[in-house]
């Protein structure tokens, strides 16, 4: 059964490449981006328009963010775990704002002696290497205290 799951997974990610290719800014609508990606993780309002977000963490390694502008018309379609998202996620950043930036996380890690929750994002640095995320939040204030990337270390043989 774990096969299978694990299968199921797999050809969903690599379906992505194929996903994004029948999609072109400025032209697919809505429904094409709904038809190529299905519901969206979390739906946002933005000044341009509404954004949905197609997660694929834990089992990823991307987290898609597509605008659908005012006109009902894909305006872009953007993998968001890169080192330029990670860079605008500074100290006092709202939770909700850190979510809007990554989309969810692959795992919500609580430290209740120190009063915080460490949130992690997998992702691969180019050309192809596996890394993590760090958000740190105040768990009592929801704010970034602090955050990195390291190496994924669970990609690693034992």
């Amino acid at each position: 059964m774990a096969a299978g799951l694990l299968g199921s997974v797999l050809s969903i990610l690599g379906c992505d490449p194929q996903r994004i290719d029948k999609l072109e800014e400025g032209v697919s609508t809505e429904a094409d981006v709904r038809k190529q990606f299905g519901e969206p993780e979390a739906v946002w309002e933005s000044p341009q328009g509404r954004v949905f977000e197609y997660n694929r963490q834990p089992a990823g390694q991307k987290n898609y963010m597509v605008t659908i502008g005012p006109d009902g018309k894909m305006a872009a379609l953007r993998q968001v775990l890169t080192p330029e998202n990670f860079a605008k996620v500074q100290p006092g950043m709202p939770v909700e704002d850190l979510r809007k930036v990554l989309g969810k996380p692959a795992s919500r890690k609580p430290f209740p002696l120190k009063n915080e929750v460490e949130w992690e994002w997998r992702w691969v640095q180019p050309p192809n290497s596996p890394m993590v995320f760090t958000a740190v939040l105040d768990a009592g204030q929801l704010k970034v205290v602090r955050s990195g990337s390291s190496p994924d270390r669970s990609t690693e043989a034992p």
